[in-house]
């Protein structure tokens, strides 16, 4: 009996040993493919002398390059790095096009395309509501299978007419037909079961002047992004590349996302939503480019605070032979307003007009247009209108003007930066108001006061949009040039239509002859801006030399304009451009009125009570000198 219970032992430990043998090979086979969690490299092997040695040499060069750049930066900017402002810790890219990305355009390679733009309120910039991902690798291989998925129903989505959609009646729109949608796509459980969710799609097609590899690279970095619809994006974040693609390129790679989307109204919330982008090359030319909300379980931090949710949307982007592209454009989204929406944008959001497709492709049209004409090295006369020197002034100009429209839907935004007070008197929609102070190069150095409000003319966008613009009638209502006569001085067309240009403005018989006014005026489909800030004369000199404007400070104001949703034909205004159309079928204009103002140049002071009585009596005297110019009735 002892032998027998002795034998038995034996094999008992002869299986564990084996058992054990192979954890050891196992763990050892793991090791030879170990990553550094914190770097991404390889583990430090045994000679981690000859690896210290290697990291110090390392170090070395890179101080040398240090002192090297910094050298250059003290010669050139006139003090060293070390008395530079600080660099944000968030990095904010620039949008960096080659020439030959506009390819049969002639331009051949050349210098790369850097406008730098900085972020427009970044001391007003909220608090992201995530400190670091820490997603499982479980939800790392589910996020693949829904972003795979989410591409699969956006091509049908974009490719698909009848019965997916369907064309309106009233304007022509493509109509998404939610049983067929439904029957083709159904979904286990839907996000929002209640009587309020509302289901907003829309899908539009157009060319852009810029090729395929050009317009991923954008979409793919939030950054570049956010400064590509600056009108749009209040905010844009990569919380996570989860696949950066094959062979280094964009095909295959998905990012976990957080973005803002904003209608240039503090009367209009934003819209936040975490969600995967996924990227895949169809065929050489052809890409697709797929958003789709993750649903991350509510103690997450990923865990969405609003119930929106993101239904598969994106792009589908096809290279044309003159280096142009064809790009097919749907958005789908399930909303649910937390709050009623103001009753001035109701149709217009209802219409899936303010943040639908249609939006989307004509604002990447416009800056497309935008990026080609700051390419162009030749100059005309008329552009510069013998004022700018050269092709270097004009690049500054428009790389200060985009700074100032940038540093403009900043300020209006109704993020988590911003909390507006609505003070009464002036309508039933009310002034509202917010501040933040200022620290950046690029800005007054202070508390500064955003004021805006929102009317309602009977008078169509593109008539409101050409009185804005024309400096024969900005006398009306503009109190910078204190009722005196205004002439361009300079003029940089930013695309083909008239509208779209940056101009220089003086005006006559004022106490203060130094100033100048600066002006970008923008429109397309869904809207357009005007946009103005006085720059002194030496600035302005600064710029159109060629030199770096991103200290030159800017506070701008100005005015939204956008259609009212409503299918009225308006005031009768025609026009044979498409934009005009476009614009004159509302049957009215939306027009959001702001102002900023430096109330102290202390960032320590505090808002008094006679800062908010003036500008509120500036919007009111504007808005009545509006209304009085366009002959609308005043209440």
């Amino acid at each position: 009996m002892k032998a027998q219970h002795e034998r038995a032992d034996n094999c008992a430990l002869r299986v564990e040993n084996d058992k054990i043998r192979c954890e050891n090979i196992a763990i050892r086979e793991a090791l030879k493919n170990v990553i550094c969690p914190s770097c991404g490299g390889p583990p430090i092997g045994e000679d981690s002398y000859f690896d210290e040695q290697k990291l110090r040499v390392e170090n070395a060069q890179l101080k040398e390059e240090l002192d090297r750049v910094s050298s250059i930066a003290a010669k050139y900017i006139g003090r060293p790095i070390s008395q530079l402002p600080p660099v944000q810790p968030v990095h904010i890219s620039s949008l960096d096009l080659s020439m030959g990305s506009f390819g049969g355009q002639g331009m051949g390679s050349g210098p790369s395309l850097d406008l730098d733009l900085l972020p427009g309120s970044s001391s007003a910039m909220p608090i992201m509501p995530f400190q670091g991902t820490g997603i499982s690798d479980m939800d790392k291989s589910l996020m693949a299978d829904v972003a795979a998925n989410a591409l699969d129903e956006l091509l049908r989505l974009l490719q698909t007419n009848e019965p997916l959609w369907m064309k309106s009646t009233t304007d022509g729109r493509d109509v998404l037909n939610l049983e067929s949608y439904e029957r083709i796509f159904p979904r286990a459980n839907s996000h929002l079961k209640n009587p309020n969710v509302r289901i907003e799609a829309s899908r539009d097609s157009g060319v852009v002047i810029m090729n395929s590899l050009a317009l991923v690279d954008i979409f793919m970095d939030s950054n570049k992004w956010m400064e590509l619809f600056p009108t749009i994006v209040s905010m844009a974040r990569t919380l996570e590349v989860l696949s950066s693609g094959m062979m280094g390129g964009h095909s295959g790679s998905l990012q976990l996302m957080y973005g803002e989307l904003q209608v240039l109204s503090p009367l209009v919330p934003t819209r936040e939503f975490y969600f995967l982008r996924y990227c895949q090359q169809i065929e050489q030319g052809s890409w697709a480019i797929v958003d789709v909300s993750y649903d991350f379980p509510r103690d997450n931090q990923f865990a969405p605070q609003n119930p929106s949710h993101r239904l598969p949307s994106g792009c589908l982007i096809q290279d044309m032979p003159n280096g142009y592209s064809k790009v097919t454009w749907v958005e789908h989204v399930e909303i649910e307003d937390k709050t009623p929406t103001h009753r001035l944008y109701r149709d217009l959001i209802h219409r899936g007009l303010a943040f639908g497709a249609e939006r989307w492709l004509a604002t990447l049209q416009r800056m497309c247009e935008r990026f080609a004409c700051l390419m162009v090295k030749g100059t005309s006369t008329r552009d510069l209108g013998g004022v700018i020197p050269s092709p270097d002034g004009k690049r500054s100009m428009m790389k200060l003007a985009q700074r100032m429209v940038n540093n403009f839907c900043a300020s209006i935004s109704t993020s988590n930066g911003h909390r507006w007070t609505t003070l009464s008197g002036l309508n039933e929609v009310g002034v509202r108001v917010t501040i933040h102070k200022n620290t950046d190069p690029g800005q007054p150095n202070g508390v500064v006061l955003s004021a805006a409000t929102t009317i309602w003319l009977p008078v169509s966008p593109q008539n409101v949009f050409n009185f804005f613009r024309d400096e024969r009638t900005r006398p009306q209502w503009d109190v910078l040039s204190n009722g005196n006569a205004v002439q361009e001085v300079a003029h940089i067309a930013n695309g083909p239509h008239p509208g779209n240009c940056i101009s220089v403005l003086r005006a006559f018989n004022t106490s203060q002859n130094n100033m100048l006014i600066l002006q970008e005026s923008c429109i397309d489909s869904s809207g357009s801006l005007v946009i103005y800030c006085p720059v002194d004369l030496p600035a302005i000199n600064i710029a159109m030399s060629g030199e770096d404007p991103s200290y030159i400070p800017l506070l701008p104001s100005g005015f939204t304009i956008s259609p009212d949703g409503r299918q009225d034909q308006g005031d009768g205004a025609s026009s044979s451009s498409s934009t005009t159309a476009s614009m004159g079928r509302s049957g009215g204009s939306l027009i959001t009125v702001v102002f900023q103002i430096l109330v102290s140049s202390l960032p320590s002071a505090k808002l008094n009570l006679e800062s908010v009585t003036t500008v509120n009596n500036l919007i009111g005297n504007t808005v009545q000198q509006i209304k009085a110019a366009l002959n609308c009735p005043s209440s």
